[in-house]
């Protein structure tokens, strides 16, 4: 009996030192200190900087499509290059912007560029020529049904022009 009533009776004299309202230094309401409703940040406010992609556009987009998901919908791009080599084809955002890189600018239109690294210049194949029918550099992006409700259109930016497909 004796050992169960040690720890209740050291736990309520420190639930006794609590007091009212955050008026200890003991309650843990009163941590943060007074009238503090949301934790403090390191982050700067607006964000962190990101950084633009330094890759260069795909210098001729051939085509777009979309193709059907079961959860939603495969946006296809393909493009060409005057060189073999091209590599680490993506589709960024053309305005970087920190967080989800997926969300719509205000006015719902998704802007994206579609990118590659070119071959590096002592490469053998950067001066190869390529081949329109076998060279192409494709790319895919899944979107969601979610997303898509939220998008009026998605702007794809490329070397020669730019894309636009609605959903």
């Amino acid at each position: 009996m004796t050992r169960l009533t040690l720890p209740l009776l050291i736990g309520a004299l420190i639930l006794s030192g609590c007091g009212r309202f955050g008026d200890s230094g003991w309650n843990p309401l009163g941590w943060r200190g007074a009238g503090a409703s949301t934790p403090e940040t390191l982050a700067p406010e607006g964000g962190y900087p990101t950084a633009q992609d330094a890759r260069p556009a795909v210098p001729q987009i051939l085509g777009a499509e979309w193709q059907p998901l079961s959860d939603g919908r495969l946006l296809v791009l393909r493009g060409f290059a005057p060189v073999k080599g091209y590599h680490s084809a993506a589709l960024v955002r053309s305005v970087p912007r920190s967080g989800d890189q997926l969300q719509p600018d205000p006015d719902g239109v998704l802007r994206l560029r579609f990118v590659a690294s070119p071959p590096v210049a002592d490469n053998p194949a950067a001066a190869l020529p390529a081949n329109p029918v076998t060279d192409t550099i494709t790319v895919a992006l899944p979107i969601s049904f979610l997303r898509l409700s939220r998008l009026s259109a998605i702007q794809v930016e490329g070397g020669d022009r730019v894309i636009t497909l609605t959903r």
